[in-house]
């Protein structure tokens, strides 16, 4: 027996979470967050990773990954859900991404001048995203949007930007970090450059671009933070154009689990700039900034205006990243993926609500967003947002087997897995139910309960 057998013959019995909730304990996991904090600044290289996004001492630290299932260092197999922080929509280890990436890494990943896998990529997205004109690639979002910002400013002439302030975030730089809690280090002149804007209020919008006027380069938003109001987004369209700045459509979560052209490809809206990433790479790292050749032609050699430095990367072409992402995009159009998710998203949705009303918590646990993207929300007795009933919920999951920060579901899913995670929530909201009945999640939590991403103290 192979290697690979004897780790595939470990993982079926892997057991899917201890079924004493109370007696629950990862001590593998919590010595590697140990070990994690000693050496990297929160333990973790995005914060929405963090150990104190999950219950205390209830994060577990990942051995592998295959499909919809992830394995922690314990032993564990837990379902998962927004894997990859939505990144990898098609499950862990998706053999026809893992091929096209093993035939590049084979061909050498990075030169001195462009490979052809460039053009290759360039063609694939823009035949995919046929809204767009040129593209350019990069590692991760954030990179993307401010490029995105900066040619925004440089083709207006003008400072401002003008954020969706529903949106959670946009990038790590200092335009939009700035703007949250963890604006430390940043200076105030910058942040003043940034305003906002609520979504789906056109007028609050156009009182906003009449109140800068001049003065704002873009208004950037997530297309679809929620299902857009009828008209919305052209409306927005129209606005942006009225008022001289340009449209930025962050497609980062929406792109492919709308359709596969994005948000715009659904609604039939074309923003002057798009940004992709997430799902683009299903867990590698490639990002892309998209848009009106007019616009992102001041970043390249063929113009006669000053030079915008728009994106320039040395990584940004990895010839792996880029096939991955080709292969991403033709797994999508020749099998259907964003309806699966669809699919998969509303028959979960169905099960959580019937368990969550059965319990007589369906006004405390409430599922929202598009069905391939839901997220949940943890309401206390007052139906006010609750970090504690968070806790007790996520602790719960955990206990089951079920790893979910979010319901955000891959197209690795199959019926058995939704079946079980709806059991599990069942379980979960009949404890929900007793701390509601008691007005004190506190003797559910066993520790603290976990925080907010976006504060001003660690």
């Amino acid at each position: 027996m192979n290697t690979e057998d004897t780790q595939d013959a470990r993982d079926a019995r892997a057991p899917r979470g201890p079924q004493d909730a109370d007696g629950f304990s990862l001590p593998r996991s919590r010595r590697a967050n140990e070990r994690l904090h000693a050496l990297v600044p929160g333990g973790a290289h995005t914060y929405a990773k963090g150990d104190d996004q999950y219950p205390e001492n209830l994060a577990p630290v990942i051995s592998h990954g295959r499909g919809a299932h992830v394995w922690d260092v314990d032993g564990n197999r837990y379902i998962e859900y927004g894997s990859g922080l939505r990144s990898v929509s098609l499950g862990h280890a998706h053999p026809r991404v893992v091929e096209a990436v093993r035939r590049e890494l084979d061909r050498g990943s990075n030169f001195v001048r462009p490979s052809v896998v460039e053009v290759e990529a360039a063609e694939r997205f823009l035949a995919t995203v046929p809204t767009a004109e040129m593209v350019k690639f990069a590692k991760n979002g954030s990179d993307v949007t401010t490029a995105a910002v900066r040619l925004a400013r440089a083709v207006t002439g003008r400072p401002r930007v003008a954020i969706c302030g529903d949106h959670p975030f946009f990038s790590v730089d200092d335009w939009f970090i700035g703007t949250t809690p963890m604006s430390t280090g940043i200076p105030a002149a910058t942040t003043e450059l940034t305003v906002a804007f609520p979504y789906g209020d056109l007028a609050a919008t156009e009182e906003l671009l009449t109140r800068y006027r001049d003065e704002v380069a873009c208004l950037i938003l997530e297309p679809a933070h929620t299902e857009p109001p009828p008209g919305y987004l052209a409306g927005l369209r129209e606005l942006a154009d009225r008022h001289g700045c340009v449209l930025v459509f962050d497609e980062m979560i929406t792109g492919f689990r709308w359709s596969e052209a994005g948000a715009q490809g659904l609604y039939g809206v074309v923003p002057d700039l798009s940004t992709f990433g997430k799902a683009l790479g299903n867990g590698f790292a490639v990002s892309a900034l998209a848009g009106r050749r007019d616009l992102m032609e001041r970043g390249g050699l063929r113009h006669s205006g000053d030079r915008v430095f728009l994106l320039s990367t040395t990584h940004g072409a990895e010839t792996h990243s880029l096939a991955a992402a080709m292969a991403v995009q033709t797994t999508y159009a020749e099998e259907g993926i964003t309806a699966r998710l669809h699919a998969l998203g509303e028959r979960l949705a169905a099960g959580v609500r019937e368990a969550a009303a059965s319990a007589g918590v369906g006004d405390h646990l409430v599922l929202r967003g598009r069905a391939s993207n839901l997220v949940f929300a943890t309401l206390d007795e007052n139906r006010q947002p609750s970090q504690q009933y968070r806790t007790l919920f996520l602790r719960r999951l955990l206990t089951g087997g079920v790893l979910a920060p979010s319901f955000v579901v891959s197209s690795a899913l199959g019926d058995a897995d939704i079946d079980h995670t709806v059991d599990v929530v069942a379980r979960a909201c009949a404890v929900y139910r007793k701390a509601l009945d008691a007005s004190d999640p506190t003797p559910w939590l066993a520790g603290r309960p976990v925080k907010p991403v976006f504060r001003r103290l660690a």
